[in-house]
């Protein structure tokens, strides 16, 4: 019937199970299978469950005397492809060809899911590369202001000061005043960027760090921060750096585009996750606004989260504000002083 019908194929026959398995460790390899239901050695089910058992999605089609629709409706349930009455094998290359189209189909969609996982794989280990070489740089570039441009305020600084002690012109003294309160300022800025860049704050703790972030926030932005939380278990370097940098753009986000006037932010480690919840009362946005393609401060912050093994929430309506919920994987953790705050 095949061959009339021009479908070009080698056919191996078996009427026994042990037959039916040397067939796929020693013969070429098997692109489909035709099993009668009942055989005197043994049954095709009893070969489709061989097959199943070592996860083979190979298109297998019953071919067979009249079994009944129950028999055949069971057998389509447990993963066969299809079945043929031995009585009308003219549909046999139709349901072949059709079988092995199928397989060829959702082969290529594993492959091609398979391929879209390995690219999200090497995605997220570049963007992880990309953080790392971006926190690198920033700590050098602070460590530059620091020890350059932090230095040759400093120097500077002391020259007018030397110079405001000497000088008697009231005009003069009160341009060298002018020039160290500018001094001052570029001082205080530089140590503002250098925090920015590399928060060395962190040295003393999350919580610490974070309570120090939200209060030079509350200053200068003007909004009512208020943070709350308890930890007792330490984290690691790297965590604490996406939980510190998740809240910096956080809150950075609410002060541009959120028109709120309260932010609340609260952390905890129960049940060995760690937590940081931030909450605003702003314009909230749609669904669809975080969707959009060029939304990456989001994109970013749950790369970030992904890095160390997390995931970000997020939670909002219009008029109703939004809340970013951060979650964090601990594996164990030495216990620590517990802390709290109320501002």
């Amino acid at each position: 019937m095949l061959d009339r019908h021009e479908v070009p194929c080698r056919v191996t026959w078996v009427d026994t199970l042990d037959a039916f398995q040397d067939v796929f460790t020693t013969s070429p390899p098997v692109d489909a299978v035709l099993a009668d239901y009942h055989l005197a050695g043994f049954s095709g089910m009893e070969a489709w469950e061989w097959l199943s058992e070592r996860s083979c999605t190979l298109p297998f089609i019953l071919v067979s005397g009249a079994i009944g629709e129950a028999t055949v409706a069971d057998a389509m349930i447990r993963g066969v492809s299809d079945y043929v009455d031995k009585h009308h094998l003219q549909r046999l290359p139709r349901v072949l060809k059709r079988s092995l189209e199928f397989h060829e189909a959702r082969r290529a969609q594993v492959q091609a899911r398979l391929a879209l996982e390995e690219s999200r794989q090497r995605l997220v280990s570049l963007t992880e590369h990309l953080q790392q070489s971006i926190d690198r740089e920033r700590a050098d570039i602070a460590r530059e202001i620091h020890d350059d441009i932090g230095g040759a305020l400093a120097a500077v600084k002391l020259d007018l000061s030397w110079l405001s002690r000497r000088l008697s012109d009231a005009e003069s003294r009160h341009h060298v005043q002018a020039g160290l309160a500018m001094v001052e300022h570029a001082l205080g800025a530089s140590q503002r960027i250098m925090r920015n860049l590399r928060p060395a704050v962190l040295d003393q703790g999350l919580l610490p760090a974070l309570q120090w972030l939200t209060q030079t926030f509350a200053d200068r932005s003007g909004l009512n921060v208020r943070l709350s939380g308890r930890l007792s278990q330490e984290v690691t370097a790297d965590q604490a750096m996406v939980v510190y940098r998740t809240a910096q753009e956080a809150l950075t986000n609410i002060l541009k585009h959120a028109g709120a006037r309260d932010v609340w932010l609260d952390t905890s480690d129960l049940e060995n996750v760690l937590t940081l919840e931030i909450s605003d009362n702003g314009r909230g946005a749609y669904p669809e606004d975080l969707n959009k393609s060029q939304s990456f401060g989001l994109l970013g912050l749950k790369e970030r989260a992904h890095s160390v093994g997390g995931w970000l929430d997020v939670i909002t309506e219009p008029g109703h504000g939004m809340t970013l919920i951060l979650s964090i994987p601990l594996v164990g953790g030495a216990p620590v002083k517990p802390w709290e705050t109320s501002e």
